[in-house]
C-alpha cells in the first residue's frame, strides 16, 4: 500500500522555538498576545506552516510552544485557515526505546496543540552515539502516518546516509518522507556544501527546511558591533563571530540597500533561491513583518554567487548542531 503525502509547504515558515524559552529568547506570559499577532499576520500572508517541538519550553513551561499554537491555530478564522500546518519535532530522549513511545510522544503533543499533528518530525539523529535507537523511533513515525495520527513524516538533522536509510524505511512501508531540516544559512552551509544534502533530497523528493536561517539573529544586521548584544549564550557567541563575519554582513548590507529591502530579507530570500524552505522564528510582529519581506522577489544569480563566496572565506561561522548526522 502507497500513502499519498497529504501536505503541500509554503515557501516559508515561522519556528516557534523562542515560544516559551526564558533561558535563550527571553520569553514570559506577557508576550503572548502579540505572539497571536504573529500567528495571525503569517498565516493571513501564506506562511502557514509553524514549527515546534515536544522539548520547547524552558523549566515549567515545556510545552508551552505547542499550546500556545493550538489557541492560536483554534481561535484564528481568516484567511488560509485551512492551510495551517503544525509541524512538531518529537526529541529521541534516551529513555525513548521503542517504537510506542513515539506513538505516546505525539498524542501528548496533540493532546497540548488541541488537535492532530499535520507533520510530525524526529528532532535529532541518534546515529553519532546509539545508531540502534534511531530504527525503532523511526519504525514509531511510520506508525503514526499508517494509524493517520499525522498527514505526514519529517527528519531534522539527519545527514545524507543516515536519510538514505530512512527514506529505504519509510518506502518498504509505502510512506512518503516529506521534509528534512538542517540548520542553514550564510553562516551554516556545511549541510549542503560538505554533506551535499540537497542533491540527495532533491532526488527522493524530500523538502529541504533552513532552521536557524538567521543565524540567531546575526544575519539581521541588528548587532554591527560587540555592543548590546543579548545576554546569556547568544551575546557570548555573537562576541566571538561578529568581527569575523564582517565581510559577509558589508555584502548583505550593500544588496539590502540596492534591493531596498534588509539584510533579514537578503539572508532569507537566499535560503529560497537556494531551493530550501527557512522557517525564521519572530517574536515580534515588525519582526514577523520583515521575514514576510523576503517573499515575492529573488536575489539574482550574479547576487546569490556574491553571497556564496564571501560566505565560503569566511574563517568563522555557526557552530554546528552535535546532532547533525553524516
Amino acid at each position: 500500500m502507497v500513502i499519498e503525502n497529504k501536505l503541500t509547504l509554503p515557501a516559508m515558515g515561522c519556528g516557534t522555538w523562542a515560544w516559551g524559552n526564558r533561558l535563550l529568547w527571553g520569553y514570559d506570559e506577557s508576550m503572548d498576545s502579540q505572539l497571536q499577532e504573529v500567528f495571525t499576520l503569517c498565516v493571513e500572508n501564506g506562511v502557514t506552516l509553524f514549527d515546534t517541538g515536544d522539548s520547547y519550553g524552558t523549566g515549567k513551561l515545556n510545552g508551552q510552544s505547542e499550546k500556545l499554537l493550538g489557541r492560536f491555530a483554534g481561535e484564528y478564522r481568516g484567511k488560509n485557515a485551512e492551510n495551517i500546518c503544525i509541524a512538531t519535532k518529537l526529541a529521541a530522549y534516551p529513555w525513548r526505546l521503542s517504537r510506542n513511545s513515539m506513538i505516546s510522544a505525539c498524542q501528548a503533543s496533540a493532546n497540548r496543540v488541541g488537535r492532530s499533528i499535520d507533520l510530525v518530525q524526529l528532532h535529532w539523529s541518534t546515529a553519532n552515539y546509539a545508531p540502534w535507537q534511531e530504527d525503532r523511533l523511526l519504525d514509531g513515525l511510520g506508525d503514526l502516518v499508517e494509524r493517520g495520527m499525522v498527514k505526514g513524516v519529517g527528519l531534522s538533522n539527519f545527514g545524507p546516509k543516515r536519510l538514505e536509510m530512512a527514506y529505504k524505511k519509510f518506502s518498504s512501508r509505502g510512506i512518503p518522507l516529506t521534509s528534512l531540516q538542517v540548520q542553514y544559512s550564510l553562516l551554516s552551509t556545511y549541510p549542503v556544501t560538505e554533506l551535499g544534502l540537497k542533491e540527495v533530497c532533491d532526488r527522493l523528493g524530500i523538502q529541504l527546511i533552513a532552521y536557524s536561517p538567521l543565524a540567531l539573529g546575526l544575519l539581521t544586521g541588528k548587532y554591527e558591533n560587540t555592543k548590546n548584544l543579548p545576554k546569556g549564550i547568544r551575546g557570548w557567541l555573537f562576541r566571538q563571530l561578529i568581527p569575523a563575519i564582517r565581510p559577509l554582513m558589508e555584502t548583505v548590507t550593500a544588496i539590502a540597500r540596492s534591493r531596498e529591502k534588509t539584510p533579514a530579507q537578503v539572508a532569507l530570500n537566499w535560503c529560497i533561491v537556494k531551493g530550501t524552505m527557512p522557517i525564521p522564528g519572530a517574536k515580534t510582529v515588525s519582526q514577523a513583518r520583515e521575514n514576510i519581506g523576503a517573499l515575492g522577489w529573488r536575489l539574482d544569480a550574479g547576487e546569490v554567487a556574491e553571497l556564496d563566496r564571501v560566505s565560503a572565506r569566511l574563517e568563522k561561522k555557526m557552530v554546528q548542531n552535535i546532532f547533525q548526522s553524516r
